[in-house]
C-alpha cells in the first residue's frame, strides 16, 4: 500500500557521513551519561516495600498518588486486579524500617479514606533487584545474538553486523536519555527496550530485502545507487507503519497516566531512532562494508562439465 510514490531517487547516502557523525556523538554522550550517572532504577531493581490496599468502592490512583506525594513519599501506584484494589510500590528511605513505613502509609491512607484496608505488605530486597537486572541484561544479549544470526542466515554476515550495530545504537541512546534526565527505569521500560529491538530490526529487514532485490534488478548500478533506490522505495511504507505506531505511543504518553508514562517515552524515542538508524546507520554501514551484487550471485559449481546436460 502506498499513499504516494516518489519518482525521483533521494540521495540518502550523500549525507551518510554527516548523520553518522551525529550518531557517534550522540552514542558517546549516552555512554558517558550511563558511566557517570547510571540509571535511576525503580524498586523492582533496588528493593523497597509493596503495599496492597483494598477499598470498598472504585478509587482513583491519581488521588492516592497525590496524597502520598503531598506527604513527601515517592511511590508508584496502580490498580491491582480490580478498580477497588491498589498496589503501592515505595522505596525504603535511609534510617527508615519497613514496619515504620507501612504504619505511616496505613495511617495516611485511612485518614484520606476510612474504608482503606491494607491487605498485604511485602519487602522486595536488593537481591531480587540484582537478579532482575541480570536477567534483563541477559535478555538483551540473547535478543541481540538472535538478531545477528537471523540477519546473517537470511542475507549475509555483513547485513547481520550492520543490523545489530544499528539496533544497539537505538538501545544505548534510549538508555542514555533515561540516564541523562534520571527518568525512572522500571520493568515496563525494560520491556519497551526489548520491543524496540524487534521493532527496529523489522525496518532494517524490509530495507535489506529491497536492497537484495535491487542488486539483482539494477545490474549496472553501484552500491550507493542501489541503497538510495531501496530506501526511497520504502518511504511510503515507512510513513504508514511508523506513523501509526508513533501515534499509538504518543496516545499512551499523553493519556496513559503515570503507570504508562515512561514505557511510552521509551517507545517514542525508540521508534524515532529506529527509523533513523535503519536508514542512516544500517544502510551506510552496508555501503562502507562494500556490499555488492556479487554477494547475491551464487558461483558456478566447481568440476561441472561444460557439456553437461547437452543433447546429442
Amino acid at each position: 500500500m502506498e499513499f504516494f510514490k516518489i519518482r525521483r531517487t533521494i540521495p540518502f547516502m550523500r549525507y551518510a557521513v554527516i548523520f553518522n557523525v551525529i550518531s557517534v556523538l550522540t552514542f558517546v554522550a549516552a555512554v558517558a551519561s550511563l558511566a557517570i550517572q547510571g540509571l535511576n532504577f525503580s524498586i523492582e531493581f533496588t528493593g523497597g516495600t509493596l503495599i496492597e490496599v483494598s477499598y470498598p468502592q472504585a478509587t482513583e490512583v491519581q488521588q492516592i498518588r497525590g496524597t502520598l506525594e503531598k506527604a513527601g513519599y515517592k511511590a508508584e501506584v496502580q490498580n491491582f486486579g480490580s478498580s477497588r484494589d491498589v498496589l503501592i510500590r515505595m522505596p525504603i528511605e535511609k534510617n527508615q524500617s519497613t514496619s515504620q513505613l507501612s504504619q505511616e502509609v496505613q495511617k495516611l491512607l485511612r485518614t484520606a479514606d476510612a474504608g482503606a484496608e491494607v491487605r498485604r505488605i511485602e519487602f522486595v530486597g536488593p537481591q531480587v533487584g540484582r537478579e532482575l537486572a541480570e536477567y534483563g541484561a541477559l535478555a538483551l544479549l540473547v535478543t541481540a545474538v538472535g538478531i545477528v544470526l537471523y540477519l546473517a542466515l537470511r542475507f549475509e554476515w555483513k547485513f547481520g553486523l550492520a543490523g545489530i550495530v544499528a539496533n544497539l545504537h537505538d538501545v544505548v541512546i534510549i538508555l542514555g536519555f533515561f540516564s541523562f534526565f534520571q527518568w525512572e527505569f522500571s520493568l515496563p521500560v525494560l520491556a519497551a527496550v526489548l520491543a524496540i529491538l524487534g521493532y527496529s530490526v523489522n525496518e532494517s529487514v524490509v530495507i535489506f530485502d529491497r536492497v537484495r532485490e535491487n542488486f539483482r534488478k539494477m545490474r549496472k548500478a553501484g552500491t550507493t545507487e542501489v541503497l538510495d533506490a531501496s530506501i526511497t522505495a520504502n518511504i511510503s511504507r515507512t510513513i504508514i507503519t511508523h506513523g501509526s505506531t508513533q501515534i499509538m505511543a504518543l496516545t499512551m504518553l499523553l493519556f496513559g497516566g503515570p503507570a504508562l508514562h515512561y514505557f511510552a517515552v521509551a517507545l517514542t524515542i525508540g521508534i524515532l531512532f529506529g527509523i533513523y538508524s535503519s536508514v542512516f546507520v544500517a544502510a551506510a554501514l552496508l555501503m562502507w562494508f562494500k556490499v555488492s551484487r556479487a554477494h547475491f550471485i551464487k558461483p558456478p559449481r566447481k568440476g561441472r562439465d561444460e557439456h553437461e546436460g547437452a543433447v546429442v
